[in-house]
């Protein structure tokens, strides 16, 4: 099955939107997904982008994507964070996260960042083992750390009081 790697493009995000809540379905949080196609499209494309995206497309139909943003290391320098690459379910197995993953490095040594980082969820082996085949590193002895929107709020009203 031939399929193309390119830059995600506006009217992809509602292809990206489906990906991005299949990935939260696959994870096992299908109800997480906030983010609206209108936000895709204002924050991926306005005059500040905060995100840069690829997607992989057969036969004009996208099936899976990457989505990138750059942040800094204070040991490190700039870096590139990958915050998604999922291919949809049916088209799993072909190569095209491979390809997806290849883009996103490419991407990154044109940048002349000093490294990508991102996050696998532990149970995903699959992943984990693709990551690991290509040189990456998992880091085990890591948590990620989240503050929620409202515990940003909680945060501040208590700073406010």
């Amino acid at each position: 099955m031939n399929y193309k790697i390119r830059d995600a493009r506006e009217g992809d995000m509602r292809a990206v939107l489906g990906l991005i809540k299949e990935l939260a379905t696959f994870e096992k949080e299908p109800m997480a997904v906030e983010v609206t196609e209108e936000e895709l499209i204002r924050d991926g494309f306005g005059k500040s982008p905060y995100f840069k995206g690829f997607v992989a497309e057969i036969n004009n139909e996208v099936v899976g994507t990457a989505i990138v943003f750059n942040r800094f290391s204070t040991w490190k320098g700039r870096i590139l964070h990958l915050e998604d690459l999922v291919v949809s379910e049916n088209f799993r197995n072909l190569g095209i996260g491979t390809a997806l993953l290849d883009q996103v490095v490419k991407y990154a040594y044109n940048l002349g960042v000093k490294r990508i980082n991102w996050e696998v969820i532990n149970w995903n082996q699959n992943a984990i083992d693709l990551y690991e085949k290509k040189g990456a590193t998992v880091l085990h002895d890591w948590n990620v750390v989240h503050l929620s929107e409202k515990g940003i709020n909680n945060y501040i009203s208590k700073l406010e009081s």
